[in-house]
């Protein structure tokens, strides 16, 4: 899955986060179970298809209608097209929307909506994953018995916590329909999430470094947490400054996951590939190294650690990768 369109303006610099897990746990509930509705009977997608036409109706006065060049009308109109239509119509109008309040009785109306899709979406579980020992049983990285490599959408992973790789804003993609990993995971976990990064960016006052990561719940995804880390972008090739600041984006979103005791297994995705244009191969040794030594570091802290990818030549390089190592 590519990544969020970059502005050019973060700077490439490895910084410590300004804003330690302490200072913002409390502000966005990291610790409370997230509040989902009731389900009355098993999901249905004629439910799911109600529902998303009710939420649009109630957000025809929504002040990011405009955004998408409607009117309140129009979207009421567009809430009795057909289903698939109507549902892109709300995942455009969430995307574009700022952080802050929803109009009234929305909110409740757009949890609806969410909660059915993931219960509409199988969920994987990371523990029914085969590791990497087990599929390459000659590799050189060590803790692979903890590690697992996974093609498939991010969003359905059943984990304590996966990993988004995030714009230096924190506040995920604004392109409508954009299929970058931010605004998938962003699109499946609800816009409470952004109102979460929107608290952690404004008590940090500033935007988020590159090598840095923060974590907020998952809300409506299947992992209860999302942890948003800002890895470097490359022009051209990459030098050891920036393989080093793709590992610190790495470890950062690991020491963070270890702060937070419940967090048991985590799946990342390719931070930095795609539009951010660190290259794959590359991109995948600094990912297994790390995360190998990183676990060989911290015995027992952690479970499961997923890389996870989303297309087939993703996981080819990773298999290359893997492969090499395997010979060593």
């Amino acid at each position: 899955m590519p990544h969020t369109p970059y502005d050019g303006r973060t700077a490439r610099t490895v910084a410590p986060s300004a804003l330690p897990l302490a200072a913002y746990r409390a502000a966005i509930a990291l610790d409370e179970p997230v509040a989902r509705p009731t389900p009355s009977s098993a999901a249905s997608a004629g439910e799911l298809d109600a529902s998303v036409r009710a939420a649009l109706n109630l957000l025809s006065t929504d002040p990011a209608v405009p955004r998408l060049g409607l009117r309140a009308d129009t979207l009421r109109d567009l809430a009795d097209a057909d289903a698939a239509t109507a549902r892109r119509v709300l995942r455009a109008l969430l995307t574009v929307r700022p952080p802050g309040p929803l109009p009234a009785d929305a909110h409740d109306a757009v949890d609806t909506v969410l909660d059915l899709e993931r219960r509409l979406r199988p969920a994987v579980p990371v523990d029914g994953l085969p590791t990497i020992a087990e599929e390459f049983p000659h590799t050189a990285h060590r803790s692979a018995e903890h590690m697992t490599l996974w093609r498939g959408d991010i969003t359905t992973l059943a984990a304590d916590a996966i990993v988004n790789a995030a714009n230096s804003a924190l506040l995920g993609c604004f392109q409508p329909l954009h299929p970058c990993v931010d605004n998938a995971i962003h699109s499946a976990a609800g816009p409470r999430l952004r109102d979460d990064c929107h608290t952690v960016v404004t008590l940090q006052g500033a935007s988020e470094p590159t090598g840095t990561a923060k974590i907020t719940r998952g809300h409506h995804l299947p992992a209860a947490h999302v942890l948003h880390t800002v890895g470097p972008v490359i022009h051209g090739r990459p030098a050891p400054s920036d393989a080093e600041a793709l590992a610190c984006a790495y470890r950062a979103c690991l020491d963070l996951a270890a702060e937070v005791g419940t967090i048991r297994t985590l799946a990342f995705c390719s931070v930095s590939t795609g539009v951010f244009g660190y290259p794959k191969p590359e991109a995948a040794r600094v990912a297994l190294r790390t995360v190998s030594d990183w676990l060989t570091a911290h015995p027992g802290r952690l479970d499961r650690v997923v890389l996870n990818v989303f297309e087939a030549d993703d996981e080819a390089v990773y298999r290359r990768a893997l492969g090499e190592t395997s010979t060593v």
